[in-house]
């Protein structure tokens, strides 16, 4: 299975000791992949027979945009089952006159890192037509995550992303401008809410308590707040064994635990949060179709993938 860096290198290794412990029938191992993209560029190319690959990419890849509208894939990676979300919202500086999204209109915005799957979706979302025209006007910073949090507290980013896993923490990097700079949450607009839940490669979720849901150091300035997020999941070629996709499967929702104790991130508790980042019109692995089948957790609008038509999805 291909993994990047980070927390998702984190959950691949203890979702493998998971297999580990309780496995049947299924030989496991986590290989380091360079990024989302790459994965799935990996997974085409029969290189991997599985992958840890968020749905935005996915999404791309089936539709040959944005990294794919030049280089194409063969072969989709099918859905499996959710591994984690990352969810993004906005702060700023608490030094700037920023309150409210429209007000990002002429300010430094950072975004995260050019090439992060979290930057790409934040970008779709802030150019669907409700908010496009406040997007057309910030300033996008192009820096990697190892020098933003220093841009921030020497007040050259205005404002940036935050992310992280709800009930488990931000990401490093909003960790550390958290440490060193004082911010709060820019609060959403009507129109940034329906960009967000119109947006097909992003979900929608609202957090009562984000600075405990998040741990943040300092209070924000705000309780509830909305976010779209990035949603990461298992996901395997066309080719990999049904039998051996089930049983993963069935790890994850049977043995889900086991996996949370080794690495939190890992957030599925239940059938319903397995299939929660599914894709309309996108393939199912048959190996996990068969096993919500079995476990009445199917729904029957969704699309079981034909190995002999593997080709045929993009």
């Amino acid at each position: 299975m291909g993994a990047s860096a980070g927390g998702t290198w984190d959950v691949g290794l203890a979702f493998e000791q998971a297999v580990s412990d309780h496995g049947e029938d299924v030989a496991y191992s986590t290989i380091e992949s360079p990024g989302y993209v790459g994965t799935t560029n990996r997974m085409s190319d029969g290189q991997v027979d599985g992958g840890i690959v968020d749905t935005n990419t996915m999404s791309k890849a089936m539709n040959g945009e944005d990294m794919f509208a030049d280089s194409s894939v063969e072969m989709l990676p099918w859905q499996g089952f959710l591994a984690f979300p990352y969810s993004i919202y906005v702060v700023a500086r608490s030094d700037t006159d920023i309150e409210t999204f429209d007000d990002l209109a002429g300010a430094t915005v950072y975004p995260a890192e050019p090439g992060y799957s979290t930057r790409s979706t934040t970008l779709d979302v802030w150019q669907m037509p409700q908010v496009a025209d406040i997007y057309e006007e910030m300033d996008i910073v192009d820096m990697g995550v190892d020098d933003a949090p220093g841009a921030m507290e020497e007040g050259t980013i205005d404002a940036a992303i935050a992310y992280g896993t709800p009930g488990v923490g931000n990401t490093g990097f909003v960790v550390e401008y958290d440490s060193r700079t004082d911010v709060r949450y820019v609060e959403h607009t009507d129109e940034l809410v329906e960009a967000i839940q119109e947006y097909s490669g992003a979900g929608f979720s609202e957090y009562d308590d984000v600075v405990e849901d998040f741990q943040w150091q300092q209070d924000i300035g705000a309780d509830g707040i909305v976010s779209w997020d990035l949603e990461v999941t298992f996901t395997f070629h066309p080719e990999t064994s049904t039998d051996q996709v089930y049983e993963l499967t069935r790890i994850a929702h049977e043995h889900g635990d086991a996996v949370r104790d080794a690495e939190p991130r890992f957030t599925p508790e239940s059938l319903d949060e397995l299939t929660s980042a599914a894709i309309d019109d996108y393939p199912w692995h048959p190996g996990a179709a068969e096993y919500y089948q079995d476990q009445d957790a199917w729904n029957d609008d969704w699309l079981v993938g034909d190995p002999d038509e593997a080709g045929s999805y993009n």
